[in-house]
C-alpha cells in the first residue's frame, strides 16, 4: 500500500526540535499540490499597460482582468507540484567559461531629470558567484542582484519589465504604493509590463520578483535595491549599497548548481552574500579616505534572514530607521535590517586601518556576508 501523506498535526506531535520539525515539514510540503510552480508559472497572466501621467502619485491599469499569482498566493494550494529547483533551460546551459563579475557597490550618481525611465529585462542565465560555484540564476538584467537604482522622492518612475525567460516573472517595488494585483502581476515569456509611480518616502528599498512561489523567485536571484534621496540631500559622503541575500544550492550538475526550493524552506543557507558574491569584498576591499563621511545603504533581500550590520572597530554616529533625515539614532554598534527591509548607516572614517563590515550573526558572516573597508 502507498505511504499515506503526513498531516501537519502528526508532524507537530512527533517533532522534538526545530530542525526535526523543518525536516518533516519539507516532506509534507513536497507532497502537497501548491500554487502553480515556478516552472509552469501562472494561468494566462495579462501584461499591464502603464497609465498616462496625471495628478495621482501611483498609476497602473490592466488591459483585461487576469488571474495573478501575487505574493498573497505564495502558500496557497492549487493543482500541480512545487518547483524543486531553478533549472530552467537558459539557467542551466552554461558556456565553457562563466566569468565572475565583481559587483561595484558604489551608489550610482543621481541624474537631474525628474522623470526616470527604467527598463529591465528578465534573463534566466548561469551566474558565477564564487571561484568554483556557478548557479542557475533567475535575474533582472543578467546579474545578482539586479541594477542599483537611484532616484529622489517625488520623481516619476516609468518602469517597464520585459520577460525574456521561459516562465512568468514580475516586479514588486517596495518604494512604490500600487495595487499589486494590477502592477505586480506576472508577465508571460515574450511579453512586457509597464507602470508608473512616485516614491513617497526617502530611504533604501528592496525590489524583487513577486511571482509565486515568491520564495523561489527571490531565492533564485530576482532582487535588487532602489535608493530614494530626500528633497534636501544628505551631507556629502562616500556612498555604498549592500544587498544581502542567501543561496540554497543543490548538488552541481554539468557544472551548474540549481537553487533548491526545499532547502529554502528549511532556511539553512549554503552561502550568504553582499551583492551576490560571498566574501567578494574581502578579496577586493572597499577604499575611502581618512576624514570622509561613509554611508552604507543596506538592504536584506532574504529570502529568509535579516542582516545584523556591524563594522568591526567602528560605531555608527547615525542610523536612519526610516525616511531620512528624520528617524535617526546615534552611537549605534549593530542594528538589524529585517528581511525585506532597508536602512542607512553612517560614520566618519577618522582612523586609518582595515575595518571588516559584517553580518554579526556570524553563522551568516562566515558564510560570506563579510567584507573589508580600508581607510587610507
Amino acid at each position: 500500500m502507498p505511504t499515506p501523506t503526513p498531516r501537519l498535526s502528526d508532524i507537530v506531535d512527533q517533532s522534538t526540535s526545530r530542525r526535526a520539525f523543518l525536516t518533516r515539514a519539507s516532506v509534507l510540503v513536497a507532497s502537497l499540490p501548491m500554487a502553480e510552480a515556478a516552472v509552469t508559472g501562472c494561468t494566462n497572466p495579462t501584461p499591464v499597460a502603464r497609465a498616462p501621467g496625471g495628478p495621482q502619485d501611483q498609476t497602473a491599469t490592466a488591459t483585461t482582468p487576469s488571474e495573478n499569482p501575487d505574493s498573497r498566493l505564495d502558500s496557497s494550494l492549487k493543482s500541480g507540484q512545487p518547483s524543486a529547483s531553478s533549472a530552467t533551460p537558459g539557467a542551466v546551459n552554461a558556456p565553457p567559461t562563466v566569468p565572475f563579475h565583481w559587483y561595484d557597490p558604489a551608489l550610482p550618481p543621481l541624474t537631474s531629470e525628474r522623470t526616470k525611465q527604467i527598463h529591465m529585462t528578465v534573463r534566466e542565465v548561469p551566474i558565477r558567484v564564487t571561484a568554483d560555484t556557478i548557479v542557475a540564476g533567475w535575474t533582472f538584467d543578467g546579474s545578482i542582484p539586479g541594477p542599483m537604482l537611484h532616484v529622489r522622492r517625488g520623481d516619476t518612475v516609468e518602469f517597464t519589465l520585459t520577460n525574456q525567460g521561459s516562465i512568468p516573472h514580475s516586479m514588486d517595488f517596495h518604494a512604490s504604493q500600487l495595487d499589486p494585483k494590477t502592477a505586480f502581476q506576472s508577465v508571460p515569456p515574450g511579453h512586457s509590463v509597464s507602470y508608473t509611480f512616485r516614491p513617497r518616502y526617502a530611504g533604501v528599498f528592496l525590489y524583487h520578483c513577486g511571482t509565486a512561489p515568491v520564495l523561489m523567485h527571490i531565492g533564485s536571484g530576482m532582487f535588487g535595491a532602489m535608493v530614494v534621496d530626500p528633497p534636501t540631500p544628505l551631507p556629502p559622503a562616500r556612498e555604498f549599497v549592500l544587498v544581502q541575500n542567501e543561496y540554497y544550492l543543490a548538488a552541481a550538475a554539468n557544472g551548474v548548481s540549481q537553487f533548491d526550493y526545499i532547502k529554502m524552506l528549511a532556511t539553512v543557507p549554503d552561502y550568504v552574500a553582499f551583492n551576490g558574491g560571498p566574501s567578494q569584498y574581502q578579496s577586493k576591499p572597499l577604499r575611502v579616505r581618512r576624514g570622509e563621511r561613509v554611508r552604507f545603504y543596506v538592504v536584506a533581500a532574504g529570502p529568509n534572514h535579516p542582516c545584523s550590520f556591524h563594522i568591526v572597530g567602528k560605531q555608527f554616529d547615525t542610523v536612519y530607521l526610516g525616511a531620512p533625515p528624520g528617524n535617526s539614532i546615534q552611537g549605534v554598534q549593530t542594528f538589524s535590517v529585517a528581511a525585506g527591509g532597508g536602512m542607512i548607516f553612517e560614520f566618519i572614517a577618522d582612523i586609518p586601518g582595515e575595518f571588516p563590515f559584517v553580518n554579526h550573526a556570524f553563522g551568516h558572516g562566515q558564510k560570506g556576508a563579510i567584507g573589508i573597508l580600508v581607510v587610507e
